[in-house]
C-alpha cells in the first residue's frame, strides 16, 4: 500500500493530499516519522563535533518536522472530521506519542549538548531569534523533566502516559454526549416565539435525522442558543439548558466526572515532581501573567466590578417576569432579551438579513486589505478534507503567495463544537525562501435553510471575525524557526491579535463594506448599529461573571497540591460558592465539559482571553488616536512588531514596541461598561 503521508506531497501548495488520505494510513506513518526521529537524534548525540547552535538546536528543530506533519493532519482531522476509526487512532496512539516525546525530552546526552549551549548563551553571539530558540528549547527539556533522576523520570512517564490518554477521552466523550442529545418538537406551538431562521433550520436538521414533519434541536450553539434566547415555553428551555450544562454528568459511559479529577491530580503530581507548588504555577510561569497570583489579581479586580452588575440585572428581569415565578438560570437569556428590546427597542433577529456569512467572509478579506494589503482568491484544485470546506490563496501587496486559508463553517456530527483557528502547515523558512503557512479556521455557524442562505447572529459575525484575527497571525508570521511561528506565543498573549479583530467587526465603516441585507442589498441603517452597540453594554455583566467564573474555576482546579483529591461537582459547587456567584448563572464551562481545560491547551489559561482583551482594547484605542481604524503606520507597526514576530521575543517587549508603552486598563473596563 502506498502512504501517502510517507511522500512528498505533489499537489497545489503543498496541501495535504485528503482524498488519498486514509485512517489506516495514520499508524504507519506515525511509526515511520518516530523512527525518523530517533534516528536524527542518534545522529545529534553520536556528532564528533562540540555542540553548536546549527548542529544541536537547529537540527533538532528538524529532527521533528515530519512527525510534526503527521500529527498537525491527524490532529485537525479528529477535531474537524473525525470518525470511529480516527477515533480508535487516537486512543491507540496517545500513549505511544507520549512515550515518544519523553524518550526525545528526557534524553540525557541530548539535554547535555542543549545545556552546553544554554551556559554559553551569551558568547554564542545570536540574533533574536535563534537566542529565543536556544532559550526555548533548554526550557522545554528543563520543563519536560530532563533534569530529574532516573526514578522520577519513570514516574513522569507514567503520569504524562496516562494523561494523553485521558484528554483524549475527555473530548471524545464531549462529542458523543453532544451529539446523542435531540430534542424534537411536533407540536407548531411549542415554537412559540422562536424566529423563521431557527425554525426553519431545526425542520432540516429534523429532515436529516429522519424526522420529517417536526422540529429538531441540539446542544450544538447555533441550536440552543437561540433557543434559549426566544423560545416562550420555560418547560423546554429548562430541559434544553439543563441537558446542556449536565453533558457528561450521567453516570454512563460517556462521564467525565472521574476523569477530570484524575486529570486535575495528575497535572498536580506532575508539577511537584518537576518542582512547582501546582499545575498553574507551572504553565504561567512561561505566561505574561507569570504566577497565579498574577492571573488572579486581573480576574479579582474584574469580578469585583461586573457581579454587583450582573445581580442588578437579575434583579431587573425579576421585575418583568409575569408569572409571580422566581428568575432562573435557563430564563435569563430569554427576559435578558426582553429587557434589551423594552430599553433600548432592539431585537437582534433585525439584524441577521444583513449578516450572510459570504457578505461577512467579503467584508473580513476587503478589512484585511485595507490593514495589510492582502487579496483572497477562491482555490478550485486544491485538496480539502469536506466538501463543506472552502480553500483561498493569500497574496500580498506585491502578488506573491502569503499563504493558504481553509474555511469550514457549519456544524455536522463528527466535529467538535466551538470555533477555532489551527495550522496544516505552520510558516517557516527554507534557507533563504518563505514557506508560505496553511491555516484554517473552523466554526460551528447556522447552516442555510430552504428559504434563507446562511444569515450569522452579530455573535456569530464577531466570532469569525475572532478567529480571522488569529489566522492573519499565522499568515503574517515571518520567522525563520518553525517552533517559534505565527501564534507559537504564550496563551496569555495569542488571544491579542484575534480579539482586536473583533474591534472592526461593527464599525460603521466596515459594515458599509459587507453588512448588506441578503434580499434588498441594503447596507444595515446606522440606527440599528447605533441601538446594537447601546444594548450591547447591557448584559455585560453575565457576560463577565458567567466568563470570570470559568477562570476561576480553571485556577482553582490548577492550583491544587499534589495528593489533593477532588469530587469535581462538590468542588465546583464550593468554589463558585467562594466567589459568591448568583444562583441564576453557572460558569460558562462546567467541569464536565470545560473542554478548553481538560482536552484544549488552555489549562491553568482560561484567564488569558480576558487578560489578552486589557491588551486588544488598548492597541484598537491606538488606532482610533491616530484618526483612522484603517491608519497605514498604526497598521504596520502592528504587523511588523506582532503579527509577524511570532514568539521570538518576550510578549511584553513586542507590546511595547507597538504601543510605546504598557497597556491600560481602563480601555477594557469603558468597552464592557464596567467603569
Amino acid at each position: 500500500m502506498i502512504n501517502p503521508l510517507l511522500q512528498e506531497f505533489k499537489t497545489p501548495y503543498g496541501a495535504p493530499p485528503f482524498k488519498e488520505i486514509l485512517p489506516a494510513h495514520f499508524k504507519p506513518a506515525y511509526e515511520a516519522a518516530m523512527q525518523e526521529q530517533y534516528q536524527h537524534i542518534k545522529a545529534i548525540n553520536t556528532s564528533s563535533e562540540a555542540p553548536s547552535f546549527e548542529n544541536t538546536i537547529v537540527a533538532f528543530e528538524s529532527s521533528g518536522s515530519f512527525l510534526r506533519r503527521i500529527r498537525t493532519i491527524f490532529g485537525n482531522l479528529a477535531g474537524a472530521n473525525t470518525s470511529a476509526e480516527i477515533e480508535d487512532i487516537a486512543r491507540d496512539m496517545a500513549p505511544v506519542l507520549a512515550q515518544h516525546d519523553d524518550d526525545i525530552y528526557l534524553d540525557t546526552a541530548l539535554f547535555n549538548r542543549i545545556q552546553t549551549l544554554y551556559e554559553r548563551r551569551e558568547q554564542l553571539q545570536l540574533d533574536t531569534a535563534a537566542y529565543r530558540l536556544l532559550e526555548k528549547t533548554y526550557k522545554d527539556f528543563v520543563r519536560s523533566g530532563a533534569g530529574l533522576d532516573d526514578n522520577k523520570k519513570a514516574t513522569l512517564r507514567e503520569i504524562n502516559k496516562e494523561l494523553s490518554l485521558l484528554t483524549v477521552r475527555f473530548g471524545q466523550n464531549l462529542l458523543a454526549e453532544t451529539n446523542n442529545f435531540e430534542l424534537l418538537i411536533s407540536k407548531e406551538t411549542d415554537l412559540a416565539g422562536l424566529p423563521d431562521s431557527l425554525r426553519d433550520a431545526a425542520a432540516i436538521s429534523a429532515r436529516e435525522a429522519g424526522h420529517e414533519g417536526q422540529w429538531r434541536f441540539t446542544l450544538h450553539n447555533a441550536s440552543i442558543m437561540p433557543f434559549l434566547q426566544y423560545s416562550e415555553q420555560r418547560q423546554l428551555r429548562e430541559h434544553m439548558y439543563k441537558a446542556y450544562i449536565n453533558r457528561c454528568n450521567h453516570d454512563d459511559e460517556r462521564d467525565n466526572k472521574a476523569i477530570v479529577a484524575r486529570i486535575a491530580s495528575l497535572r498536580a503530581s506532575r508539577a511537584a515532581l518537576l518542582g512547582y507548588s501546582s499545575h498553574a504555577a507551572f504553565i504561567l510561569e512561561e505566561n505574561m501573567a507569570k504566577d497565579p497570583d498574577g492571573a488572579k489579581q486581573l480576574l479579582e479586580q474584574l469580578w469585583t466590578a461586573a457581579l454587583p452588575i450582573a445581580g442588578r440585572e437579575a434583579e431587573e428581569m425579576q421585575q418583568i417576569m409575569d408569572d409571580g415565578q422566581q428568575l432562573e438560570a435557563w430564563d435569563w437569556a430569554f427576559y435578558a432579551d426582553k429587557v434589551r428590546k423594552k430599553r433600548y427597542n432592539y431585537d437582534e433577529e433585525a439584524l441577521r438579513p444583513y449578516f450572510q456569512l459570504e457578505n461577512v467572509r467579503d467584508g473580513i478579506f476587503a478589512v484585511a486589505g485595507k490593514l495589510y494589503g492582502l487579496t483572497f482568491s477562491l482555490l478550485q484544485d486544491i485538496p480539502v478534507y469536506h466538501e463543506d470546506v472552502l480553500a483561498y490563496k493569500v497574496s500580498g501587496p506585491d502578488g506573491a503567495l502569503t499563504g493558504i486559508l481553509y474555511l469550514d463553517f457549519h456544524p455536522r456530527s463528527s466535529k467538535r463544537s466551538g470555533a477555532w483557528m489551527t495550522s496544516y502547515r505552520k510558516q517557516s523558512f527554507n534557507k533563504e525562501e518563505r514557506v508560505a503557512p496553511i491555516i484554517s479556521i473552523v466554526c460551528n455557524f447556522s447552516r442555510p435553510t430552504d428559504r434563507t442562505p446562511a444569515l450569522l447572529t452579530p455573535d456569530e459575525t464577531e466570532t469569525f471575525f475572532h478567529e480571522f484575527g488569529h489566522a492573519l497571525h499565522g499568515l503574517l508570521s515571518q520567522v525563520k524557526y518553525e517552533t517559534l511561528s505565527g501564534t507559537s506565543v504564550p496563551r496569555d498573549f495569542v488571544e491579542l491579535p484575534s480579539q482586536i479583530m473583533e474591534h472592526w467587526a461593527f464599525e460603521q465603516e466596515v459594515l458599509s463594506l459587507y453588512a448588506k441585507h441578503y434580499k434588498t442589498g441594503e447596507i444595515v441603517p446606522a440606527a440599528l448599529i447605533a441601538k446594537m452597540k447601546e444594548a450591547s453594554k447591557f448584559n455585560q455583566g453575565f457576560a463577565t461573571v458567567e466568563y470570570l467564573a470559568a477562570s476561576f474555576l480553571d485556577m482553582d482546579y490548577h492550583t491544587l497540591p499534589a495528593g489533593a483529591a477532588v469530587e469535581p461537582l462538590a468542588f465546583e459547587q464550593e468554589k463558585m460558592q467562594a466567589i459568591g456567584l448568583i444562583a441564576q448563572i453557572a460558569p460558562r464551562y462546567r467541569s464536565t465539559y470545560f473542554q478548553h481545560i481538560f482536552y484544549g491547551g488552555y489549562s491553568a489559561g482560561y484567564y488569558s482571553y480576558i487578560w489578552s482583551e486589557v491588551l486588544d482594547c488598548d492597541a484598537y484605542a491606538a488606532f482610533k488616536e491616530a484618526g483612522s481604524i484603517f491608519d497605514k503606520n498604526t497598521a504596520t507597526s502592528f504587523r511588523t512588531n506582532i503579527l509577524e514576530k511570532g514568539g521570538t521575543e518576550e510578549p511584553m517587549t513586542l507590546y511595547k514596541a507597538f504601543r510605546k508603552r504598557e497597556p491600560d486598563v481602563k480601555y477594557l473596563l469603558e468597552e464592557r461598561g464596567l467603569n
